[in-house]
């Protein structure tokens, strides 16, 4: 079982991602379409959502991770400089911990937990591939 220090110290650590690159998938839209970006969220807006004051651990120009407790359990949110950086600190996350996902931000933490945080985030559940969503999709 993961720690909550042994968490934080893989988010301080992920801080020194290499690579400052703004570039992301986020820039891609089918032709004739617009595209209105999506706000980024910071982590006390974030935390907010959830009725939590987070208690700062990383304060990067490239990182920030806050650490909340809820009723609904214990958890760490993380905001990213870019999707470059998130997708960088998601390859090196462990596999066996599930995170809920937004643009340039993650939270991490027990999956009873994520489960509860993940309407209130509008956040997709990556559970195993830290690059697929788990999220079920409705059917159109």
């Amino acid at each position: 079982m993961t720690t909550f220090p042994r968490l934080a110290a893989f988010a301080l650590l992920a801080g020194l991602v290499a690579g400052c690159s703004s570039a992301g998938w986020g820039d891609y839209v089918a032709a004739g379409e617009t595209q209105k970006p999506a706000a980024i969220l910071t982590v006390e807006q974030l935390s907010a959502k959830v009725g939590c004051k987070p208690k700062m651990q990383v304060e990067a120009s490239d990182l920030r991770t806050g650490y909340c407790k809820t009723k609904a359990g214990q958890f760490f949110v993380n905001t990213f400089a870019s999707e470059k950086l998130k997708d960088e600190w998601m390859d090196r996350a462990p596999e066996y911990n599930p995170h809920l996902v937004g643009p340039q931000w993650t939270v991490l933490g027990p999956l009873e937990v994520l489960e509860q945080l993940k309407e209130p985030l509008s956040g997709d559940l990556h559970l195993m591939d830290h690059r697929v969503s788990q999220t079920p999709t409705p059917p159109k």
